[in-house]
């Protein structure tokens, strides 16, 4: 698509385009290819290699970030609700997203790319152990 429009714009010479943008008008295709690779190849394993969770008996821990870190600790006993999603694209790679939300004003903890089967599993033993482990924690 981007190279069609490359190719229409110097076809169609418009006034209003800058000479020097037609003269290198092959960049957009080149610099579009160049970010979807990244995209495709460099951010899952950037992203392999930054998120990390695990879930305990009593914890639910999430870290987030490269040059930045956040961590996450979500407590059993302050966790309201635990959904597990899969969007179309997750279903077509077998994997699904799981959120662990809390009243908390930091909001929720998300895990992404889990194999659906083990998301499915922590959400139904979380939900156990909330069962397990509800007290008043307000």
């Amino acid at each position: 698509m981007l190279s069609l429009i490359a190719w229409g714009m110097v076809s169609a010479a418009w006034p209003w385009v800058p000479g020097w943008l037609l003269e290198h008008v092959w960049w957009i295709p080149g610099v579009y290819l160049g970010y979807a690779l990244v995209k495709t190849i460099v951010a899952p394993r950037w992203r392999y290699r930054v998120h990390r969770w695990e879930v305990t008996s009593d914890v639910v821990y999430t870290r987030t970030g490269w040059l930045s870190r956040a961590w996450q600790l979500v407590p059993v006993s302050r966790i309201q609700t635990v959904d597990h999603t899969q969007s179309w694209l997750e279903r077509m790679f077998n994997v699904a997203t799981l959120r662990v939300q809390t009243a908390s004003y930091a909001g929720s903890s998300t895990i992404e790319g889990l194999d659906a089967a083990e998301a499915q599993r922590i959400s139904e033993e979380l939900a156990v152990r909330i069962g397990e482990v509800r007290d008043d924690a307000t």
